[in-house]
């Protein structure tokens, strides 16, 4: 098996031919590369220009965005290519060019190859045209953070910039395993995701449209042969799972250390987050208080009356979105829970649906 072989290549979700890619797996597996390799080429062989989005302008400034092509330039990518005619890519404003050396002196191109887009400033972008722009490469779509606010149409806003009214577009979307927790599954009907297997390509459908969607979750490189550098993160620790098998990443949350009687539960609340419905249940025993969240497998009995956190809208006084904004006597109690680390859960994956909702309410102040 080559080197090459090893790594993700994108040859086989582009075979799907649909217009969004979306590829999810571990951490330097060669999805990025992959892709700005692909991009590239087609660049150099038709001088059809790429985009590169990221979350935040400062993915951009300086030395990240100088050194977004480093890889592919250590592999002499660029000079084969172009047959030597350039050897290297500068960068300068959002946009990258190619260029070579004569006498120490840098002799750039004319025309960028790829422009740089934030999502966090697309506002900037709106009136500016890029007809030669076929590729976009949404990079590090998954994060651990926090999303922006209404970050899937503002991603859309961005699409709409790059492509107006033409249909020529492939669209990349490349992200870590690090969070389950994704708005744009959502948003985009992706309702599979979470049960795919490392290696499947799920390709999704919409009506009458001709869009399609495909979602690879990448095989582990692991499973390739790859294990040498794995040795580095060996440490007996579920989070690093993700960098070197492309299992999701997940926190480690405390479980109920006490058992409890039905009758020690003075306040039942709900959350509901991510199509998740959890029942929080605030206990006294043995004069210790705690929270303890679990899944609710049955469905709410009384949603006129029962405190329930949801990101939906609903004008019921019992309903609430944002639980770090609301501040009646209740609220407070609940939140006391939280900030004195008095809140346990079922499981990890109950933690990590908490633990999204809450960054969801910090984001939104």
């Amino acid at each position: 098996m080559s080197k090459n072989s090893m790594f993700w290549s994108p040859k086989k979700i582009l075979s799907k031919g649909c217009t969004y890619n979306m590829v999810i797996g571990e951490r330097s597996n060669g999805k990025t590369y992959g892709v700005e390799l692909y991009s590239l080429k087609k660049y150099i062989e038709t001088g059809e220009q790429f985009a590169i989005i990221r979350r935040w302008g400062d993915d951009f400034k300086g030395k990240r965005g100088a050194t977004m092509f480093d890889s592919i330039v250590a592999n002499e990518e660029i000079k084969k290519l172009t047959k030597g005619e350039w050897t290297d890519i500068y960068y300068y404003s959002s946009r990258w060019f190619l260029c070579r050396y004569e006498d120490d002196k840098r002799i750039v191109d004319v025309k960028p190859l790829a422009y740089g887009f934030s999502l966090s400033a697309m506002e900037h972008d709106k009136s500016t045209s890029y007809p030669g722009i076929t590729t976009i490469i949404f990079d590090e779509f998954l994060t651990r953070s926090g999303y922006l606010q209404n970050e899937f149409v503002l991603f859309m806003n961005v699409i709409s910039t790059i492509a107006r009214l033409r249909t020529n577009i492939k669209i990349f979307m490349l992200g870590n395993t690090v969070n389950q927790y994704c708005p744009y599954f959502d948003e985009m009907g992706l309702y599979r995701v979470r049960k795919m297997k490392q290696g499947d390509i799920d390709v999704y459908e919409y009506g009458n449209s001709e869009l399609k969607v495909a979602v690879e979750y990448c095989e582990s490189l692991s499973n390739k042969g790859k294990k040498n550098s794995n040795f580095l993160f060996a440490f007996e620790n579920p989070k690093l799972e993700m960098i070197t098998t492309g299992t999701w990443e997940m926190d480690i949350y405390p479980h109920c250390p006490f058992k409890y009687k039905s009758n020690e539960i003075i306040y039942t609340y709900f959350i509901i987050f991510d199509n998740n419905i959890l029942q929080c249940e605030i206990i006294v025993t043995n004069n210790i208080t705690f929270t303890f969240i679990h899944r609710k497998t049955t469905p709410l009995k009384s949603e006129d009356n029962d405190l329930i956190y949801s990101t939906s809208y609903d004008p019921r006084c019992n309903w609430r979105r944002n639980m770090l904004n609301s501040n009646d006597n209740i609220d407070v109690q609940i939140k006391w829970y939280f900030i004195t680390d008095r809140v346990y859960y079922q499981d990890n994956t109950v933690g990590e649906i908490v633990k999204n909702y809450l960054l969801w309410c910090k984001k939104r102040g």
